[in-house]
């Protein structure tokens, strides 16, 4: 029997909810890799196929040994740019990615993390639409080693002094993102000195200049696997963690910042025994309490971006 085949239905690469295409912000993104070659082909693909009309997005590989890089030059005529060479870590390698965008929104992902479908849009839509809006972040989900969605997580509202306090510290890194201008109000880079904490140093010298704005919106997921860097020690990963902030405190007093939260907050922190009331306790109600300094929630209702207190 002759004839052709029905041509195909063009693909939706982009939502009608929200600007024109020459409207989206331009999102930087850069994926750090170090012989990554087990799920770096899941995480490239979970961004270009996203059909973003105004990505910038960089793939930063540390020297591997493996087929990591052979799995780069599959993807190198849709990337913006990528490299491969030794580096002094994670963070240093994302700095050489970022010193090398320019897009008004930035955000990363590790190699064996993946964005949701359209999560793109979303950040894009919601910093077009909250010019106030410096940074957000979505809701927390987790990623099955195998690549699907297992785990969503209910909505956290976020506050600098309960997170320096010990309460809702730990902020999605795939899900949060941020524009340029408060990057380089921030320092405009990572810093090098840990292995694994640099994400959340950098939030705390975030919380100094903007509120953390919660988007319910599926963004970006967290692979759950052994190889982690936080996961691979936990113990060294919280103790850094305080001694960020305890950095962070001591700084605020010498700036006369809440001098009284801070001496409460170090009081807490290196009493053993008030400090194990602290945390069975009173963090768990401050996950929950409403604070002063919450900002909105986001929310997407009747076609539009809008904000709830």
């Amino acid at each position: 029997m002759g004839g052709t085949l029905p041509e195909a239905e063009p693909t939706e690469r982009v939502p009608r909810a929200g600007p024109k295409e020459s409207a989206w912000p331009r999102i930087s993104l850069v994926t750090s890799v170090h012989n990554g070659e087990r799920y770096l082909e899941a995480t490239i693909c979970s961004i270009l196929s996203q059909g973003y009309p105004n990505l910038e997005y960089f793939v930063i590989d540390g020297g591997s040994t493996d087929g990591t890089v052979e799995i780069i030059r599959k993807y190198e005529s849709q990337l913006s740019g990528w490299s491969s060479e030794p580096d002094r870590g994670v963070y240093d390698s994302l700095n050489k990615g970022f010193a090398r965008s320019n897009g008004e929104v930035m955000g990363w992902l590790n190699a064996s993390d993946m964005l949701h479908t359209h999560g793109l849009f979303a950040v894009g839509n919601v910093f077009s639409s909250f010019a106030e809006v410096e940074w957000i972040t979505g809701r927390p989900t987790l990623i099955g080693e195998e690549g699907w969605p297992c785990v969503v997580k209910e909505l956290r509202r976020w506050s600098r002094y309960r997170f320096l306090a010990g309460a809702n510290q730990h902020i999605q890194q795939e899900s949060t993102f941020w524009r340029r201008s408060l990057w380089e109000r921030s320092g405009g880079a990572f810093s090098t000195e840990f292995r694994s904490e640099g994400d959340f140093e950098l939030w705390v010298r975030f919380f100094r200049h903007a509120r953390l704005y919660t988007v319910d919106a599926l963004i970006g997921g967290w692979r759950a696997h052994d190889d982690g860097l936080s996961r691979s020690n936990l113990k060294l990963y919280d103790g850094n963690c305080d001694a960020i902030i305890d950095r962070e405190l001591a700084s605020m007093r010498d700036k006369g910042e809440s001098e009284s939260f801070c001496k409460f907050i170090g009081l807490v922190k290196h009493t053993r025994f008030v400090r194990g009331i602290w945390s069975r306790s009173i963090i768990r109600a401050l996950y929950k309490l409403p604070a002063s300094d919450w900002p909105p929630l986001i929310e997407y209702c009747q076609n539009q971006w809008s904000m709830r207190p």
